[in-house]
């Protein structure tokens, strides 16, 4: 039953729809096109209590839909508008990493919504799932005076750079040590659809036989990748290399390498050239600081591979280098400073998320630290596979934590797991698609740390 119950999650909650909620008679719906294209959705219920929730949607592949979305789900937009919450949100002018357009998008997706309601909201929540994660937070460091508080879900926190340096990692190791992976183009790619045919190829014929297999977990580890991939298993053992290395090819062929392979072409477009780099990157020392350290180094052994000898070879090959206007851009869209304005923000991650990293939040912490604001922070777990797989409920439940977060000035034992759970129990099981899942949970540290708080680069 609970298999049925996870697998009905994933259904739910990772094909977001792409069509608004049906507002109901006692809802006032605003739709339209802002300046540069993009358009806005705003519900407002007749209820309304003040709070208006602005949403920012994840990635949209180029080429695919993009309609203005104000809510991840149905279900949790359905609880909110009845609770008396008014939702918000934009499509951003483009698709892609849209960072440029997506920022300015919702704030003028803010000013529609105060000349429709004739005023401002008492509280503005920004929130949002993936990419929409770090658009929330960039949200909040853009424009502080804009927001209360805010709900970064499963987002890039780590920010641009981070986050796509460490996926060039992964990139790195596949293009050195899997046959074939000299053909692939890991950084200013010129042929994006033939270089995820060529790694695809790469990756798919690596996984067959046991060489292959330890090196991919090698690429995996180096990214910090999890070892765990379907919401309906359960988490592998600590010791069950061989599945973990399955979750992890999955992770790479299905999820991660059309992101690595294809989908960075479109940023660098963007950013007129490559944002990243690994200069000066030591591997055998990036290992020793992965999760999956123990999990290569018997797999390599099994494989009767010299790890030191591959490890070598990374050493020795030529590096990566960054294009410096392209790094600008991402910082630009966005790096972290650290501020968070005297604001509350909570995160939500899942634990076996191998798209965006459940390591990201330490990266954020870490930033948040250094800029004197991690007081306002709180950072939350469900223990789960998959990326942004929470229940309504769990999402529900995060969202009025922070809510009593501005009620009360004070976070006591609101973001605690056991509070969360509780707060997720008993909205009931419509809502409770799976059981809530969240834990005490502490991720390791991120291994390619970049943000505006801390000097130099990583």
């Amino acid at each position: 039953m609970e298999k049925r119950l996870l697998v009905a999650l994933v259904i739910a909650v990772l094909a977001i729809a792409s069509a608004p909620i049906t507002a109901s008679a006692s809802t006032t719906t605003d739709s339209g096109s802002l300046s540069d294209g993009a358009t806005y959705l705003i519900e407002v219920p007749s209820n309304w209590n003040g709070t208006l929730l602005l949403y920012s949607h994840g990635y949209v592949t180029p080429g695919s839909s993009n309609p203005a979305r104000d809510v991840g789900d149905a279900a949790t937009g359905a609880y909110l508008l009845s609770a008396g919450y008014a939702l918000a949100g934009s499509s951003y002018a483009t698709t892609g990493w849209a960072l440029e357009q997506a920022l300015p998008d919702q704030i003028a997706t803010l000013d529609k919504f105060n000349t429709l309601v004739g005023a401002a909201p008492t509280r503005t929540i920004a929130w949002g799932h993936s990419l929409g994660g770090i658009i929330t937070a960039g949200l909040l460091q853009t424009y502080p005076q804009r927001f209360d508080a805010a709900l970064p879900m499963c987002g890039v926190l780590s920010g641009g750079i981070g986050a796509w340096n460490q996926g060039l990692d992964a990139e790195f190791v596949i293009q050195q040590l899997l046959p074939g992976g000299s053909n692939l183009q890991i950084a200013r790619i010129t042929n994006p659809g033939l270089n995820f045919f060529l790694s695809g190829q790469v990756i798919n014929n690596a996984q067959a036989t046991p060489q292959g297999r330890a090196r991919l977990a090698l690429a995996a580890a180096v990214s910090d990748g999890p070892g765990w991939f379907d919401p309906a298993s359960p988490e592998p053992a600590a010791s069950d290399y061989a599945t973990q290395e399955q979750n992890q090819y999955l992770w790479l062929s299905q999820v991660d390498g059309p992101f690595l392979f294809y989908l960075r072409a479109e940023l660098e477009a963007r950013a007129h050239g490559n944002p990243s780099w690994n200069t000066g990157v030591n591997y055998s020392k990036q290992l020793g600081r992965s999760v999956d350290n123990a999990e290569v180094q018997a797999l390599y052994q099994q494989a009767g591979l010299n790890l030191d000898a591959d490890l070598a070879t990374l050493a020795a090959a030529a590096r990566v280098s960054a294009d410096p206007q392209a790094v600008d851009y991402l910082n630009s869209w966005i790096s972290f400073n650290g501020d968070l304005s005297g604001k509350p923000v909570l995160t939500i991650h899942t634990t076996g998320d191998g798209l965006v990293l459940p390591e990201e939040e330490q990266a954020y912490r870490s930033a948040a630290q250094r800029g004197q604001s991690a007081p306002l922070l709180r950072q939350a777990f469900v223990h789960r596979a998959g990326h942004c797989t929470f229940t309504p409920a769990e999402t529900i439940a995060a969202l009025k934590a922070l809510v009593s977060r501005l009620d009360t000035g004070k976070w006591r034992d609101l973001a605690g797991p056991a509070s969360l759970d509780a707060g997720a129990a008993a909205l009931g099981s419509a809502l409770n698609v799976a059981p809530p899942s969240y834990i005490p949970y502490e991720p390791a540290p991120f291994l390619r740390p970049y943000d505006l708080a801390r000097p130099g680069r990583s």
